[in-house]
């Protein structure tokens, strides 16, 4: 699934293209996706412009001047593609084309069908449901080591678990909670209530560095994703840890072999030598 690094990038890529500028046709081909589409949605977004856009955890909100915001999650295999020249036929998977005034062609492409695409009051975005529990971004001011150290207080839960929790931090997902991890010396099964401040504090920091880098990169490329521009990111070549079992650790002056254990049901990849 998309992490935060690549739903930003997705969103930054879209943002030239649509900020601004009104949806002249919306072609909704099919009910749904993980979700029914809202009722009357192309009518809904016809004439619409977008007056903003930005990123909450995982989703990408667009503000309209019709008073609603347009929400997209890109779940598993969902991708959003421009096409500026604005006449390029929609393909299989293609569910939903919007064409925007300044004659780009906007493609929700989903596969497997478990992203969403809905409609939600702008006015009481942050009471939606999907929305309302978040936790504050990890590269806001609100999320720092204070924020963090309280969260975690008397937690018997590992640590990993408790950076996976929406409600704590919100956008973090398993590839970049296992980089900082790693980058902290931290092992993912460390009990909460254990670790020291320092750690935190350490452990904060380069949670805001690896999710940065890895926008700055335009996000990882894992199986499906792509940037809204159709290219892949780069970010997987920097890994350190994820998706390495086996190889050897690539910290300086560290001999270990890189492990992967399952926590939750996801993997987990970590150094026995030099995380703790």
């Amino acid at each position: 699934m998309p992490e935060l690094p690549e739903v930003e990038t997705v969103m930054r890529g879209l943002m030239p293209v649509m900020a601004g500028q009104r949806i002249v046709q919306a072609d909704v081909r099919r009910e749904g996706l993980r979700w029914p589409f809202p009722d009357r949605f192309a009518a809904r977004l016809v004439g619409a412009r977008v007056d903003r856009m930005q990123r909450r955890a995982k989703y990408i909100l667009m503000a309209l001047d019709s008073g609603e915001s347009l929400l997209v999650h890109l779940g598993m295999s969902g991708k959003v593609t421009i096409d500026e020249s604005g006449v390029g036929a929609p393909e299989k998977h293609d569910h939903v084309v919007l064409d925007m005034e300044n004659g780009v062609r906007i493609l929700f492409n989903d596969p497997r069908r478990f992203g969403a695409l809905d409609l939600l009051e702008t006015a009481s975005l942050e009471h939606h449901k999907l929305l309302a529990a978040l936790g504050p971004e990890p590269l806001g001011n609100s999320f720092n080591a204070a924020y963090f150290s309280s969260r975690l207080k008397g937690r018997k839960t590992p640590i990993k678990s408790a950076m996976l929790d929406q409600k704590i931090v919100a956008g973090l997902g398993n590839i970049y909670v296992c980089e900082a991890l790693w980058r902290a010396g931290i092992i993912p099964q460390t009990n909460c209530s254990a670790l020291k401040a320092a750690q935190i504090n350490t452990l904060v920091n380069h949670i805001r560095d690896v999710l940065a880098e890895a926008i700055e990169a335009g996000g990882s490329s894992l199986k499906d994703y792509r940037q809204a521009n159709g290219e892949l990111g780069y970010f997987q070549h920097s890994f350190k840890t994820y998706g390495r079992e086996g190889e050897g650790c690539l910290k300086p002056g560290c001999d270990g072999e890189i492990l992967r254990i399952t926590q939750s049901g996801r993997s987990s990849f970590y150094c026995p030598e030099c995380q703790r």
